[in-house]
């Protein structure tokens, strides 16, 4: 045996006895249905399609943010369709954690769910952002108060449990979704080709042209707007746990909300872009709003609701992504990678301190007011776990194909290749849009390693999911 096998075995816990100290993390089981799983991850993206998306027109114009859709729309769907045979294989909250840590040993499992702590921390904080150009453009009100409103008043309703939570968030997703359809339907009559191109072409940029007019790189630099688009729709697994047959429920849910998400982002670029003009939506901080505003003119009364209404999908991605951060804390933390007063659940068996602490550093980076740089950090990590993810998905279709899998993905390691291809692309194009920024994620994510080599590989826990499975599967090796 290993000494970091023996490391896990003799780890100290909190608490009296083992049972006390599972006994004081528990979920509620059987909380999330497949359907409200679909409105989770849909739930956890929605807001890209009210804002953040059109920073990608300013890099790639509207043909390199097209193209850059697409790319990331087959990224996200082969990940979707691996991540889903994965999660009906060891359905836990750790999600994309519990894969690598399956996969790759302690060390893997935590750079994976690291990277994804960073995309789930940051995201909420850009939202919040795009939130305060929302309510200042409806009431006269934003930044810091509006910030800290929404960090107080959602994570206080996250601490009454997971059940009740994702109900609201169900709600007001299926609002926000009429008001992406609302907009569809408006802007389509005024559609022209015209308009997708009239951003001023840069002749010395390599292979400009109207379609491209920032060149061959626009594409590239589109990426992590392109992203935006689907981020976190993988963080659906989070809630294996608490899920009603977590083999049926957790592929429908998967699957079901990357199709939505997929017809809704090509219909906000295609029409609202087609209507309004890609120059106009470039920079804005409310594109629907403002593509409303430039066809209908000032002041109508269906800007106002897109306006109003679009207000619900964002807050519907800031209050699931809180949901996801909160897991993924939990289960680090459970396992003893971060410090284990993280997992602690409350009465509502709503893991309290996994949900209070990510929300300070979120409302703190918020008060930057800057999303689009915010989006390149969340991205950052995102893609860094989706890469460690797609490994793990090929290291355990190959080392252990024996392992019950309910859901097999089409393509099998074809599938999780191209994702991993596209997903390592996308690592880099980050860097493409701004170096400053991907470098100050890349110093968090380097600081998050540190803490592992110093800290917390001497303090993990044996009887965690992901922990006691790697123990089976270790003695199973022992008795061959």
């Amino acid at each position: 045996m290993s000494d970091l096998k023996d490391v896990i075995e003799n780890a100290p816990i909190e608490g009296n006895t083992t049972e006390e100290y599972f006994a004081q993390r528990q979920l509620k089981k059987g909380a999330v249905g497949w359907l409200l799983l679909v409105g989770l991850g849909v739930a956890y993206v929605i807001s890209g399609d009210f804002a953040g998306w059109n920073f990608g027109l300013a890099q790639g114009g509207w043909g390199g943010m097209f193209i850059a859709t697409v790319i990331v729309a087959i990224m996200y769907l082969c990940m979707c369709l691996a991540m889903s045979e994965m999660s009906t294989m060891l359905p836990t909250a750790g999600g994309g954690y519990s894969f690598a840590r399956t996969a790759f040993g302690p060390l893997g499992g935590y750079l994976t769910g690291t990277a994804i702590l960073i995309e789930y921390a940051i995201a909420p904080a850009a939202i919040a952002c795009f939130i305060g150009a929302y309510c200042e453009s409806l009431f006269g009100i934003g930044g810091w108060s509006i910030y800290l409103t929404c960090y107080l008043l959602f994570m206080g309703m996250h601490l009454k449990g997971a059940g009740e939570a994702l109900k609201i968030i169900f709600m007001i997703t299926a609002i926000a979704a009429v008001a992406l359809l609302v907009f569809i339907f408006a802007m389509a009559p005024y559609f022209n080709s015209e308009n997708l191109f009239n951003i001023a072409v840069n002749t010395e940029a390599t292979g400009s042209s109207a379609l491209l007019p920032l060149g061959y790189l626009g594409i590239w630099a589109a990426v992590p707007y392109a992203i935006w688009f689907f981020l976190a729709v993988e963080g659906v697994p989070l809630a294996a746990e608490e899920a009603k047959e977590p083999h049926k429920s957790l592929p429908r849910g998967l699957i079901g909300s990357m199709v939505i998400l997929f017809i809704f982002a090509l219909s906000i670029l295609v029409l609202g872009t087609g209507a309004a003009g890609a120059d106009t939506l470039k920079n804005s901080g409310a594109p629907l709003v403002d593509a409303l505003k430039a066809v209908y003119g000032e002041n109508t009364w269906l800007a106002g609701f897109v306006n109003f209404v679009g207000l619900a999908g964002l807050i519907a991605s800031f209050f699931s992504i809180i949901y996801a951060y909160s897991r993924q804390v939990f289960a680090l933390s459970r396992a003893g990678y971060l410090p284990k007063k993280l997992s602690l659940t409350n009465n509502n068996h709503a893991p309290h301190w996994a949900i209070i602490i990510p929300g300070i550093i979120g409302f703190m980076l918020s008060l930057t007011g800057e999303g689009d740089l915010l989006i390149l950090m969340a991205v950052f990590g995102a893609t860094i776990s989706y890469v460690l993810m797609m490994m793990a998905y090929i290291k355990l279709k190959t080392s252990k194909p024996d392992m019950p899998r309910p859901y097999k993905a089409p393509g099998g390691i074809i599938t999780a290749s191209i994702a991993l291809i596209l997903a390592a692309i996308a690592v880099v194009a980050g860097f493409v849009v701004d170096p400053k920024v991907w470098l100050m994620a890349a110093t968090i994510y380097a600081a998050f390693i540190l803490y592992f080599f110093l800290y917390s590989r001497n303090q993990l826990v044996a009887g965690t999911p992901e922990e006691e499975f790697a123990n089976i599967q270790a003695a199973q090796h022992e008795l061959k």
